[in-house]
């Protein structure tokens, strides 16, 4: 007999678990949109129960789902269960059904997906895929999604046998699974999985939420103190003879008394004592006495005058000796019942129950700190120095209460995904951001020994797909299908090497984080905390790119670095003729020869180009003031297009984001109209907004500098449709901004006041000014 201990064998207790508590709220939440979602993950676990039940999934297995190999993407539901769906098949998606109605008929018996993946082995679909291989234009959600690009890149690069030996294993699927990639506008930014904080640190910051005062104090009251009233004034209108107590009302109006109170009618209270009312009243206020040691938000019900308080003094006199109440003193009662009676309804009324059941509804919803101690609760199970694999970890219901968006937000910050996922949901919002997480990026790369840029990054995009499949329950020491497992991976093995080195890596992922940043905050300047990481990753490529930091205007010292000038011969080289060229009036030639240096404070200083700038400035001779600086310093960043020349010119940026560029125009135009449009109250927030405003007015003009004629006509079309949208003052206000860049595109120039066109109405845009800003008004 064999003394090996037999392998574990899954539970099906787990699934039955979760289907129960699914059916639950699908069936019991007052969310119709938590109800949806809560139906389609009984869906999945009803699939993952028939499967296993069926024998049609094995649970633990490496291939769960029968005839499906280890390298196929999976639906996996909570706890590793495979629910037999495949990610790349699943309902046809709107950008196959546009391409579908472009293709000629076929047989009945021939799946759709069948042939959208022949058309991508066809002439034209071959033609499709390689310009998006070189333009970057596409997304892999799932691995799958990118095999037929490797065949293509195979295919070009003369491997047909090592292209036809991945399609044989491709062909048993190809009814079934996207072997396509998504069209996307916008090129692809390859990026590794990366997070903004640890676990650790989103469990600090969710034991720091603190509940509103009002919100704790309103739940204080309806869930301790008003059922403790209630049950006061039900203990009173027990003792009443007759009609309950309430005040007098004709034709909805209270009728009131010569003095002004509201008339009382009804019976009078204290007059008989139900049998265990004593007991019941000494209960009450027992109880009253026990809530009070420990809720304490609330001042109210102690207040003398209150009606609360004032019954509780007459309850302890009635079980004292209530024949020693005056009449005045049930007088009192009665108009307390009364009022809460005519303002309530009385206990058993369906007007009162309406109210306390809707009271009853509110107190049960779990508050934002009892929310926040959840999320607490839930992520202290996870490792506090790593990141969040999925929110569904976190993110389910409590008592059927979704939780709150701005806490899932906090949660968000954990979470582990491709740095431009991260961007899209707003994880990253900003570069400065970015900066944070850049230093993650360099170890997490996959591509780093890839010499072929399309390649390399159709690698990168595999890589992090492949990263966001998630992990199946394993028995018996199995390990998760590796990377390397997934054929197309396999077909492209012999092309990585693994002596390209460092500066390979640190070039590869320059690249990605500046057409990252530039592409999803185009109308921001690259800060410095970015830029100190962009220039950390140009020296490890041993780049030596002239990188210059935004300069702060109230310390500027009067001069510049020797790399401003090189920034600035680097722009003047590739913009000279060019729209921003033309716009700024930029001195290309002037720039392409200016080579004077200086030592001052132990650095290579440039006093021409500080003189040049001055002057352009305009700026006035022997004074200081901080717009004077800030005037000198945004000609700086004008000659040096703070950056993006530089990046453009050595990183190929302008063949990359050329899909982009228009967008990325409109995104810089439409930020600007917003600010403009804003109402800021006070002034200095007001001359930030004209400073931010202008540079991204700037950039705007540089990416303008990179699209085709046709494409800069559709964008002043467009920005004078939107500008004509605003309110009349704006239109005026702005028309002087507007008209300055048709000016110049039409092929004109400013002069040297920086006015052009009919009476010098038409302007050039630029954010500091020494006097009141004109676009201020005044």
């Amino acid at each position: 007999m064999s003394t090996e201990p037999s392998s574990p064998r899954v539970n099906t207790g787990y699934v039955l678990d979760q289907l129960r508590r699914g059916l639950e709220t699908s069936l019991n939440h007052s969310d119709p949109v938590v109800r949806a979602r809560a139906a389609a993950k009984v869906e999945r676990w009803c699939s993952v129960l028939e499967g296993m039940s069926e024998g049609t999934l094995e649970a633990g297995s490496r291939t769960p789902v029968e005839g499906v190999p280890a390298w196929v993407t999976l639906d996996v539901a909570h706890g590793g269960f495979a629910t037999g769906e495949l990610l790349a098949a699943g309902p046809i998606e709107p950008h196959e059904r546009e391409r579908l109605a472009s293709l000629p008929a076929s047989r009945e018996d021939v799946t759709e997906r069948s042939r959208l993946n022949a058309w991508y082995l066809g002439d034209e679909g071959q033609r499709e895929l390689a310009e998006a291989l070189h333009s970057g234009c596409y997304r892999v959600r799932v691995p799958e999604e990118g095999a037929l690009l490797t065949v293509t890149w195979l295919l070009r690069r003369g491997e047909a046998e090592r292209a036809l030996a991945l399609l044989e294993t491709l062909l048993p699927f190809t009814d079934r699974l996207r072997f396509y990639p998504v069209p996307d506008p916008r090129p692809f930014s390859p990026s590794a999985v990366v997070r903004v904080q640890t676990v650790q640190s989103t469990v600090k910051q969710l034991e720091w939420v603190q509940q509103r005062p009002q919100i704790a104090k309103m739940n204080e009251t309806l869930r301790v103190w008003n059922p403790l009233y209630d049950r006061t004034v039900e203990l009173f209108l027990e003792t009443v003879e007759g009609e309950l107590p309430h005040l007098a009302v004709e034709d909805g109006e209270l009728v009131r008394r010569p003095d002004g109170q509201g008339r009382v009618e009804g019976g009078w209270p204290c007059q008989r004592w139900p049998e265990g009312w004593h007991e019941r009243a000494r209960q009450v206020l027992r109880d009253y006495q026990a809530e009070r040691q420990t809720h304490t938000l609330v001042g109210k019900p102690e207040h003398p005058k209150g009606n609360f308080a004032r019954l509780r003094g007459f309850l302890l006199r009635c079980l004292a000796d209530a024949s020693l109440l005056t009449g005045r003193d049930v007088g009192s009662i009665r108009k307390i019942l009364a009022s809460y009676v005519t303002s309530h309804g009385a206990p058993g009324s369906e007007r009162l129950q309406r109210v306390r059941d809707e009271q009853a509804r509110m107190a049960a919803q779990p508050t934002g700190k009892e929310f926040a101690n959840l999320l607490a609760d839930r992520l202290r199970g996870l490792p506090g120095d790593e990141g969040l694999g999925s929110l569904e970890l976190v993110s389910e219901p409590f008592h059927g209460h979704p939780i709150p968006t701005h806490l899932l937000e906090k949660v968000e910050r954990s979470l582990e995904a491709p740095i431009d996922q991260l961007v899209e949901r707003g994880v990253i919002g900003s570069g400065e951001v970015l900066a944070i997480v850049l230093p993650q990026i360099s170890s997490q790369v996959g591509a780093a020994g890839i010499e072929d840029p399309e390649l390399r990054r159709l690698y990168t995009a595999l890589y992090a797909a492949f990263r966001r499949r998630r992990s199946l329950l394993l028995l018996d020491l199995q390990h998760q299908v590796r990377f390397d497992e997934l054929p197309w991976v396999e077909a492209i093995r012999p092309f990585r090497k693994s002596d390209l080195g460092a500066r390979a890596l640190a070039r590869q992922t320059l690249e990605q984080v500046a057409t990252l940043a530039i592409a999803s905050f185009p109308q921001t300047l690259l800060p410095n905390k970015l830029l100190q990481e962009l220039s950390a990753l140009a020296k490890g490529a041993d780049l030596k790119l002239p990188l210059v930091e935004e300069l702060a205007a109230d310390i500027f010292m009067g001069t510049f670095s020797m790399k401003y000038l090189d920034a600035a011969r680097t722009a003047a080289r590739l913009l000279e003729g060019k729209l921003y060229a033309r716009y700024y009036g930029i001195p290309t030639k002037l720039l392409l020869t200016l080579d004077d240096r200086e030592q001052r404070w132990g650095k290579d200083t440039s006093p021409r180009f500080a003189e040049l700038c001055t002057e352009r400035a305009g700026a006035k001779q022997g004074g200081w003031s901080v717009a004077r600086n800030g005037t000198i310093v945004e000609q700086a960043q004008i000659l040096t297009t703070h950056n993006l020349a530089v990046l453009f010119e050595e990183l190929k940026l302008a063949e990359t984001l050329r899909p982009a560029l228009p967008d990325m125009a409109r995104q810089c135009f439409r930020w600007v109209v917003r600010q403009q449009t804003m109402k800021i109250d006070q002034w200095k927030a007001r001359l930030q907004m004209m400073k931010n405003t202008a540079y991204a007015w700037r950039q705007m003009v540089f990416f303008l500098s990179f699209v085709h004629s046709p494409e800069l006509q559709e964008f002043l079309d467009e920005a004078r449709e939107h500008i004509e949208e605003q309110d009349e003052a704006f239109v005026r206000r702005f028309e002087p901004v507007l008209a300055g860049l048709e000016w110049v595109v039409a092929g004109n120039t400013f002069d040297a006041s920086g006015r052009g066109g009919p009476m010098g109405l038409a302007r050039r845009f630029l954010g500091w000014s020494e006097s009141r800003h004109w676009l201020l008004g005044g």
